[in-house]
C-alpha cells in the first residue's frame, strides 16, 4: 500500500529508490576555509534524493497552500519569481516543497535543489554549489569573468575570490540558460542555515526572476534570520493544523493507537505534522505513559527531548557513532566509522546503524549518512557532554590527516584550554582565505585562534583583525560581538584606533557631533606619528564624512583639514582630495578643483578613482563629477562591487540632475537606489530617492516627486541625514518652481539655507541660489534673499566652484532692479557655459522674461526661442513650457513639443536603450547591469514598440534623433 506523503518530513523519508528519484550530485565539503579543492570525488548526499515520479496526493490540511505553489509554478511560462516559505519546526516545509516538485516534474520543469546544513554555515558557496552542480558542464559557457568568479567559489582555482555579486551574475546567467532549454524549479531546504555567501547570491538571483522561467522556493524556519528575509519576496506561512486534519493525519500513522494515547498525543502535538508523526514512536515504548515531556515547554524542545529519549536506548557504540555524525561536517560514511573506532576502540561497520534506522532517526544510502529531521542532529549534538563533543572532534581530526584544512577545524574544536600553535595555524588559514577573498572563513577562523591564544597580545590582534574583516563584508552583527568581547582585553593604542575606524564604518558620521569629528582628526595625527598612514587616512575620511552628514563647526573641519593635508602623501591622492572635499569644500574649494582638472586632464586611475567623483561634486564641479563617475563605472561593474557602484552611480545622478542631463541621471538614480536597496545601504538608498525626486521635479511629474520625497525623508529625519534632507527640500522647491508655486518654492528652498534646520547643509545649499532667487522674485520676496546672497557671494571668493558662481550670475540679474539688470544678464549671458546648457538656457528664460516687461518685445523671442529648444532638448518640461508662454505672450507660436523616449520608457528601460543603441549586445547590457540576458531581451522586447521601431538599427536612430 503506497504510504500517504507526510507532513513536516525530509524528502529522504519516502520509500524512494535511485530508479524512481532525482539525485542532486554535490562535491563533499573538502576544506575548511569553506573552498572546494578539486581533488574531492564528487558524491552523493542521501538528504538530496528527490523522488518526483510518485503520484501528487493532497497533504493533510494544506489543500489552500498546494494550490498557491501549483498556481505560482503554472505562472512560470509568463514570468517567474520566488517565495519563502515560512514556519516552526516540524510544520511541514519540506513535505509542501516536495509536493511542488511533484507538480513542476508533472509540468516537465526541471528541478534544481539546495539545503542548509548548520555544520556547513562557515563553508562559502556550500549551498550554490548544489546549486549548480547539474548544471557543471555549461559554467563553460559563460563569459570569461563570470567562469572564472564560479571557479573561484567553489575553490577549483586558487584565483581570489571575486565581488560576491560577480558570482551572482555568473549564477542568474547559468540558470537562465538552464531555463531557456527547460523552466526550472528552484528549492531550498532549510534556506536559514545556507552559508552566507550562498543565501546572498539566493537573495540576489530571486530578486531577477519577473522575466525568466523559474521558480525558486525557500523554506526558512521561525525565529532563524536569512539573508533572504531582505529580498522582498512574498511568504507563505504555515501554520499548525486544524484538528481535523491532525486526526487524519495521526491516524494514517498510527492507526493502533488507543483512545487514550491519541488523545494525549493530538493535544501534545498541537496540530505540529512532525510531532504528529514522530511522538507516537516515544509513546508506543511506554504504552502512552511516557516518556512526553511537559507540555509547557516549547515544542521544538519537547521534540528534541523525544529523539534524545529515542537514543538512550540505543547501543552506546550507536550512539557515539552518531555523536561523530552530527558533529562532522560531511556525510561520508568511512570518515564517521574510522572516527566512531578511535573512539571505542573496537571495529564498526555501517551494520551497526541498523538500530538507528529502524527508530527513524538517520537514513544510510551509498553516499553516507543523512539525518532525517535537523532537529534530530541538534538532540543529539545538546544531548552530549562537552567531554564527548571534545573526543569526537578529536577523532575526525585524527581521521582526516590527509585533510590538512578540515582537520585543523576539528583539532580547534576538539582543545579544552589554549593551544597557541593551532591558534597560529588558524591565523596562518584566515591569512590564506582572506587573499583569496572568503572573508567569511577568515572570521571565523580568526574567531577559533581569538579562544586559543594563549598570548594576550595575539589574542587581541586577532580579535581586531576579525572585526575588520567583519566590518568589510558589512556585518554590523559580527563586529557589535566582536568588539563587545574587546572590550575586556588590554588593547594597544593602535589597535583602539582600528577599533574606532571599525565603528566609524557602520555610523556614516550622522549626528551633529563637532567633537566626534575634531577626536578623530586627534587619533589620526597620532597614528599618522606612528607611521601608519593609511590609519590616518581612514579615520580622516571618517571625520569628514561627519562633517558632510552632519553639521561640523568650522574649528572641527579645520582640524581634519589640518592634519590631512600634514600627510606624507602625494597631493593627488584621492583619498586626501575626498577628505578635503568633504570636511571643506568651501575653504579647500580651489585646491580641490585645481587638482581634479589636473587629474582629469592626466587620468591615472588606481583604486581612488571611484573617490574623484563625489569629491567633485562636493566642491560644485559638477562636470567634473559627471567624468570621473563614468570612468569608474565600468571598473566597478566588471568587479562586481555593487556597494561602490552604488555610491559611484548616486553621485553621478546627483551632479547630473543639476546639469539636467537627464538621459544620464534618469537611470543612474534608478539604478543607485536598486543597488543601494540590494546592499543594505539605507541612507545611498535614500539620497538616490530624494535625487529622483529632483529629476521627476525637471520632468514635471508631481506625484512622483512627492511619493520619492517622502520616502526619502522618512529615513533621514530620524538620523537627521542633512544631505539627503536638503536634497528633498532642493526636489520640492523644483517642482513648486515648475507648477508656478513660487511661494512654496520660496518655502522649500529657504529651509536650505536655515542653520537652525535640519535640511541646512554647508555645500549643498550653494547649489541651490538660482532656483532660491527665482522664487523670491517672483513671489514678491527679494529682498528676503539679499543676506543669503552677500553670505554666497562671500564664499564664491574662496572657490572657483563652477555652479556657484554661475548661481550668483543668475540671482544678481533677477534680483537686481529692473532698470540696472541689463548688465547683470550680459555677464550671464558672456560666461562660459558650453558644458552647463540647463544654466545657460536658465539665463535665457530669465533675460526674455526681462526683455518683454521692457517692452523690447521683438528682442525677447530670440532668448526665448534659445531657451525652449534648450529645454526642449534636455527633457525638462515645466521650463520648456514656460518658454512657450513667454514666447506666446511675445507673439510668436511654437511647434507642439514632440514625445521622446525619456516620456514614454522607464528609467531602466531608457538604459538598456541607451546601451543598446550603443551596440552592445544583450548579454553585455546584462554584464554590466547585473541583470539576465533574458531579461534584457524582456526590456527590449517591450521598448521596441513604445519607440515605434522594429530593430535594433532603427531603435539607435529613434533615439538619436530625439536626443
Amino acid at each position: 500500500m503506497t504510504r500517504v506523503p507526510e507532513e513536516g518530513v525530509t524528502s529522504d523519508r519516502w520509500d524512494a529508490t535511485p530508479a524512481d528519484a532525482v539525485t542532486v550530485m554535490v562535491r563533499s565539503a573538502g576544506r575548511s576555509d569553506g573552498g572546494f579543492d578539486g581533488r574531492e570525488p564528487w558524491r552523493k548526499r542521501s538528504w538530496l534524493h528527490m523522488p518526483v515520479n510518485q503520484p501528487v496526493r493532497a497533504l493533510f490540511g494544506r489543500e489552500c497552500e498546494q494550490r498557491r505553489l501549483g498556481e505560482f509554478v503554472d505562472g512560470v511560462r509568463q514570468g517567474g519569481g520566488a517565495m519563502l516559505v515560512r514556519g516552526e519546526a516540524g510544520i511541514g516545509k519540506s513535505a509542501l516543497l516536495l509536493d511542488t516538485a511533484k507538480v513542476a516534474a508533472a509540468r516537465g520543469m526541471r528541478i534544481l535543489r539546495t539545503a542548509g546544513v548548520e555544520s556547513e554555515t562557515h563553508m562559502p558557496f556550500a549551498g550554490l554549489h548544489q546549486v549548480l552542480l547539474p548544471l557543471r558542464t555549461e559554467i563553460g559557457q559563460l563569459p570569461a569573468p563570470q567562469r572564472d568568479a564560479l571557479g573561484a567559489a567553489f575553490g577549483l582555482t586558487d584565483a581570489r575570490v571575486p565581488d560576491p555579486f560577480l558570482i551572482a551574475l555568473a549564477a542568474l546567467n547559468l540558470l537562465g540558460e538552464a531555463a531557456a532549454r527547460s523552466p526550472v524549479l528552484l528549492l531550498v531546504e532549510d534556506a536559514h542555515w545556507l552559508d552566507r555567501a550562498s543565501a546572498d547570491v539566493l537573495a540576489f538571483v530571486a530578486r531577477r526572476l519577473d522575466s525568466e522561467p523559474i521558480v525558486l522556493l525557500a523554506a526558512i524556519r521561525d525565529g532563524f534570520p536569512s539573508s533572504l528575509d531582505g529580498a522582498g519576496l512574498p511568504e507563505l506561512l504555515l501554520d499548525r493544523l486544524d484538528d481535523t486534519a491532525a486526526t487524519a493525519l495521526l491516524d494514517a500513522h498510527s492507526p493502533a493507537l488507543t483512545p487514550t494515547v491519541r488523545t494525549r498525543l493530538l493535544r501534545e502535538a498541537a496540530g505540529n505534522p512532525l510531532a504528529l508523526v514522530e511522538l507516537p514512536i516515544a509513546a508506543e515504548t511506554q504504552d502512552g505513559k511516557g516518556p512526553l515531556p511537559p507540555g509547557w515547554l516549547p515544542l521544538t524542545t519537547r521534540l528534541e527531548q523525544t529523539f534524545t529519549a529515542r537514543m538512550s536506548g540505543l547501543p552506546p557504540v550507536l550512539r557515539t557513532m552518531l555523536l561523530v555524525a552530527a558533529l562532522n561536517d560531511s556525510p561520508a560514511l568511512p570518515e564517521i566509522l574510522d572516527a566512531t573506532a578511535l573512539i571505542t576502540g573496537a571495529p564498526v561497520t555501517a551494520d551497526d546503524l541498523a538500530p538507528a534506522v529502524a527508530v527513524r532517526l538517520v537514513d544510510v544510502h551509498e553516499a553516507g549518512l543523512s539525518f532525517r529531521h535537523p532537529l534530530m542532529r541538534s538532540a543529539i549534538y545538546q544531548g552530549a557532554s562537552i567531554s564527548q563533543r571534545r573526543a569526537a572532534h578529536a577523532a575526525l581530526a585524527e581521521v582526516l590527516h590527509d585533510r590538512p584544512d578540515r582537520r585543523l577545524w576539528h583539532r580547534a574544536a576538539s582543545t579544552p584550554r589554549p593551544d597557541e600553535s593551532i591558534a597560529a595555524e588558524l591565523e596562518t588559514a584566515a591569512a590564506s582565505v582572506r587573499r583569496r577573498g572568503d572573508l567569511l572563513s577568515a572570521v571565523a577562523a580568526l574567531e577559533h585562534a581569538v579562544r586559543l591564544s594563549e598570548d594576550p597580545a595575539h589574542r587581541c590582534e586577532r580579535l581586531v583583525r576579525a572585526a575588520e574583516y567583519a566590518a568589510e563584508m558589512g556585518r554590523r552583527d559580527v563586529v557589535t560581538r566582536l568588539l563587545g568581547e574587546g572590550e575586556s582585553l588590554r588593547l594597544s593604542a593602535r589597535q583602539r584606533a582600528r577599533i574606532t575606524w571599525i565603528r566609524e564604518t557602520f555610523e556614516d558620521g550622522i549626528r551633529d557631533d563637532s567633537a566626534a569629528a575634531h577626536s578623530l582628526a586627534d587619533l589620526a595625527e597620532s597614528m599618522a606619528a606612528q607611521g601608519d598612514v593609511d590609519l590616518a587616512l581612514k579615520l580622516l575620511s571618517s571625520a569628514s564624512l561627519r562633517c558632510f552628514w552632519a553639521h561640523a563647526d568650522e574649528r572641527s573641519r579645520q582640524r581634519v583639514v589640518t592634519v590631512a593635508e600634514s600627510l606624507p602623501v602625494d597631493e593627488l591622492d584621492g583619498r586626501l582630495l575626498t577628505v578635503l572635499a568633504f570636511a571643506a569644500p568651501v575653504e579647500r574649494g580651489e585646491v580641490v578643483i585645481e587638482r581634479l582638472r589636473h587629474l582629469a586632464a592626466h587620468p591615472a586611475g588606481g583604486p581612488a578613482a571611484r573617490l574623484l567623483g563625489s569629491s567633485a561634486l562636493m566642491v560644485g564641479a559638477f562636470d567634473l563629477s559627471e567624468e570621473f563617475c563614468a570612468a569608474s563605472l565600468p571598473v566597478l561593474r566588471s568587479q562586481g562591487r555593487l556597494s561602490l557602484l552604488a555610491r559611484d552611480l548616486g553621485a553621478q545622478a546627483w551632479s547630473a540632475a543639476r546639469l539636467a542631463d537627464l538621459s544620464v541621471a534618469i537611470p543612474a538614480a534608478e539604478e543607485a537606489a536598486r543597488l543601494a536597496y540590494e546592499t543594505s545601504q539605507p541612507l545611498m538608498h535614500a539620497i538616490a530617492q530624494a535625487s529622483g525626486a529632483m529629476l521627476a521635479a525637471l520632468r514635471g511629474e508631481q506625484d512622483r516627486v512627492e511619493s520619492l520625497a517622502v520616502a526619502a525623508e522618512q529615513v533621514a529625519l530620524p538620523v537627521g541625514a542633512r544631505p539627503v534632507l536638503a536634497t528633498v527640500q532642493l526636489a520640492r522647491g523644483l517642482a513648486a518652481l515648475g507648477e508656478g508655486r513660487y511661494g512654496d518654492a520660496f518655502d522649500h528652498l529657504r529651509r536650505m539655507h536655515d542653520p537652525a534646520d535640519p535640511a541646512f547643509h554647508l555645500a549643498l545649499r550653494c547649489f541651490s541660489l538660482a532656483e532660491l532667487a527665482d522664487a523670491a522674485v517672483h513671489s514678491g520676496q527679494g529682498h528676503a534673499v539679499a543676506g543669503i546672497v552677500e553670505e554666497l557671494a562671500a564664499v564664491a571668493l574662496t572657490t572657483p566652484s563652477s555652479s556657484l558662481h554661475a548661481d550668483l550670475r543668475y540671482a544678481r540679474a533677477v534680483l537686481a532692479d529692473e532698470a540696472a539688470a541689463e548688465p547683470y544678464f550680459d555677464a550671464a549671458l558672456a560666461a562660459d557655459l558650453r558644458r552647463w546648457p540647463f544654466v545657460r538656457a536658465r539665463v535665457q528664460l530669465a533675460y526674455g522674461e526681462w526683455l518683454r516687461r521692457q517692452r523690447r518685445t521683438a528682442e525677447s523671442r530670440a532668448p526665448l526661442r534659445m531657451a525652449r529648444e534648450t529645454f526642449d532638448a534636455l527633457g525638462v518640461i515645466p521650463w520648456s513650457e514656460r518658454a512657450r508662454q513667454e514666447l506666446r505672450a511675445s507673439g510668436e507660436s511654437s511647434r507642439t513639443r514632440t514625445s521622446e523616449p525619456r516620456d514614454v520608457l522607464t528609467a531602466q528601460e531608457l538604459q538598456i536603450a541607451q546601451m543598446a543603441a550603443d551596440g552592445l549586445t544583450n548579454r553585455e547590457i546584462g554584464e554590466k547591469l547585473y541583470l539576465s540576458r533574458r531579461t534584457v531581451s524582456s526590456h527590449l522586447y517591450r521598448i521596441f514598440p513604445k519607440l515605434g521601431v522594429t530593430s535594433r538599427s532603427a531603435l539607435n536612430s529613434a533615439l538619436r534623433a530625439s536626443l
